[in-house]
C-alpha cells in the first residue's frame, strides 16, 4: 500500500480538533496571511552601476589581485 495513501487514510480517521485547536490554526492563518500583505519589497537602487554587484560576486578580484581599480 503507498505510504501517501495511508497518511491520508489515518488523517481520515483522526479524531476532530478541539475548538481551541482550531481558533489556533485560524489565529495563526490569519498571522501568515497579515505577514504576506505586510511584506515590503526591498527599494530598488536608483542611479546605480547596473548588473550585478562585483564585490559580492568577485569580480573586482583575480587571485587577490584587485583589477577594475
Amino acid at each position: 500500500m503507498d505510504e501517501a495513501q495511508t497518511r491520508s487514510e489515518r488523517a481520515a480517521t483522526a479524531r476532530p480538533l478541539t475548538p481551541e485547536a482550531q481558533r489556533a490554526l485560524a489565529e495563526a492563518e490569519e498571522r501568515r496571511e497579515r505577514q504576506r500583505r505586510d511584506r515590503v519589497s526591498p527599494q530598488r537602487e536608483l542611479g546605480g552601476r547596473g548588473g550585478l554587484d562585483p564585490a559580492r560576486y568577485g569580480d573586482w578580484e583575480s587571485k587577490g589581485i584587485a583589477s577594475d581599480f
